[in-house]
């Protein structure tokens, strides 16, 4: 199956310099053509191309989207059933609209055996307000269709300058990646995966909290430890920190909670890391415990007042699915963080103050300290050195999260 990539931007914008690298870096061993449609009567781009190896079909009549749509879909018909390329690339004309590329690209990949791959949107991050005021209606149809959006000329800009090319564009397309990082510090398979690929952290940790908790909640199904209670409960609460309102004559107690302590056992056979509270309706992992004065033996889920939390980081089972129980922050950012500024922000985390962090995972450009990846878990949290990415990127996933608190922290 043929794939099909097509990469509009503004004239002037970098397509030609990124397809270039491509071929070097990415397509190489691949048969790809190229179908270009210049905006003028002459194309200044084919005869580099062409010394490249690439097969070009280039049209210069006027925009795909207009009077070539019938030309176009010949051509695109006569490419596939010719050669039968392992990709095609199409670099329309600087001021058509993607939308209309797309469609007419759609309308011939109903008959073909063609993939389309990606729609890629190339903007200069130092034009992107100028365009958006200047140009748009073409502009933006560019921007809001895009799969990708990657950023040029960002080696130049400062951090500033790249944050509000992102905002804007963000405004126009909530979903596409887009790539801030500069091209010569990624190679073009970093780049290809970028545009072919949706790599999404918040849906990543997401359903690795899932996953975490049906694991945890599976483990307490499976083993039934009988606890015997021989010592007095003050105000309810027994040494481990759980809170248990028995009848007097309350020998046993099934839960879900693992004790094995006599009265004056200081150990507790227990996974959670349990801290002082003075709630004694809850215990330290905030579940209710709620029994009957007439069960002799209780057997009992936790009743969640919290979301689905408990303080050790632990997520138990109840009827909810995952995005009803986590909130998330996360923030695509090109600023330069130090290590120890990421290690200080891991450390905060910690402390409770910014909500109930379940989980966080990042990339970012370090700058003198080179490109670095962190994940955190409550506890425990590991930065390491990494080659450069397409972007940097911070995703905090937990409850009741502050969210203001959290993006102060991390400066962004």
């Amino acid at each position: 199956m043929t794939k099909i990539d097509i990469f509009s931007g503004f004239l002037g914008a970098g397509k030609t310099t990124l397809i270039k690298k491509l071929i070097k870096e990415a397509f190489a061993g691949q048969q790809v053509v190229l179908i270009e449609n210049e905006f003028g009567e002459i194309g200044i781009d084919g005869g580099f191309l062409k010394e490249s190896g690439i097969q070009i079909n280039e049209l210069n009549a006027g925009c795909i989207c207009c009077s070539l749509v019938g030309d176009f879909r010949t051509a695109l018909q006569q490419v596939v059933e010719q050669y039968h390329p392992d990709r095609i690339v199409i670099e329309p004309s600087g001021v058509g609209k993607l939308s209309d590329v797309t469609r007419a690209v759609e309308g011939v990949a109903e008959h073909l055996d063609v993939q389309l791959n990606s729609f890629v949107t190339v903007a200069d991050v130092n034009k992107v307000k100028m365009y958006m005021k200047n140009f748009g209606e073409f502009y933006d149809d560019q921007i809001s269709h895009a799969s990708c959006i990657l950023l040029s000329r960002t080696q130049t800009a400062s951090e500033e300058k790249i944050a509000a090319a992102v905002a804007l564009l963000r405004e126009k397309n909530p979903t596409a990646t887009i790539v801030t990082t500069a091209w010569d510090e990624l190679t073009g398979e970093q780049i290809l995966k970028a545009m072919s690929t949706k790599d999404d952290f918040k849906a990543e940790l997401i359903a690795m909290a899932a996953k975490a908790n049906e694991e945890h909640t599976h483990e307490d199904e499976e083993e039934e430890h009988h606890h015997h209670h021989h010592h007095d409960h003050e105000n309810g609460v027994c040494s481990c920190g759980h809170h248990h309102n028995h009848d007097d004559d309350d020998d046993e107690d099934e839960h879900e909670h693992h004790h094995d302590h006599d009265e004056d056992d200081d150990h507790d056979e227990h996974e959670h890391h349990h801290h002082d509270h003075d709630d004694h309706d809850h215990c330290c992992c905030g579940h209710h415990h709620d029994h009957d004065d007439d069960d002799d033996e209780d057997e009992h889920e936790h009743h969640h007042d919290h979301d689905g939390h408990c303080c050790c980081g632990h997520h138990h089972h109840h009827d909810h699915d995952a995005d009803e129980v986590f909130t998330s922050w996360g923030v695509e950012t090109a600023r330069k963080f130090t290590k120890a500024e990421v290690e200080h922000a891991l450390t905060e985390l910690d402390t409770g103050n910014y909500g109930m962090i379940l989980r966080s995972k990042g990339i970012v450009n370090g700058g003198a300290d080179g490109w670095l990846e962190f994940d955190y878990v409550p506890g425990e949290w590991e930065v390491r050195a990494r080659g450069a990415d397409v972007g940097g990127k911070l995703v905090v996933i937990g409850s009741k999260l502050n969210e203001k608190a959290i993006a102060e922290l991390f400066g962004c």
